[in-house]
């Protein structure tokens, strides 16, 4: 996870909201992602799409079977179903998103087999989001 706030600050630094993620196979990170949205012009250019992409180029395959995510905010609906679709094993989240993660549905979104576990390092990862959207109201 520590990893994935890196990537985190890295958006920051650019001035995207701060989302880092990277995925993990066999213990080795395989993608590094962080919000592209304000660069590339593309409201789906989220860190969790990007390292789909970015993984799935480094495995040679669609699936990400036998692979975790670890990511700094609980993803959106967007970024789920495209996770279901990929057939993740595990989810890793530090922050929750009360307005727009994928767990306000109420409902399963995830592929079945996915596991998800959130909390981790919660506090670092929040506090990153805040001071962007702080240093945003200010200027």
């Amino acid at each position: 996870m520590r990893e994935a706030l890196k990537e985190a600050q890295k958006a920051f630094d650019a001035d995207e909201v701060p989302v880092g993620a990277v995925i993990v196979a066999e213990n080795r990170i395989i993608a590094r992602a962080h919000n592209l949205t304000e660069r590339l012009t593309d409201v789906t250019a989220h860190a969790e799409m990007q390292a789909i992409t970015s993984a799935a180029n480094a495995l040679g395959g669609k699936y990400l079977i036998d692979c975790t995510l670890y990511v700094t905010l609980e993803p959106c609906v967007m970024c789920a179903g495209a996770l279901a679709w990929s057939q993740i094993s595990k989810i890793v989240y530090g922050a929750s998103d009360k307005k727009r993660g994928f767990s306000t549905l109420g409902k399963p979104i995830l592929h079945p087999k996915t596991e998800v576990l959130n909390g981790l390092i919660s506090r670092d990862c929040e506090k990153i989001i805040k001071d962007f959207f702080a240093k945003k109201r200010n200027t």
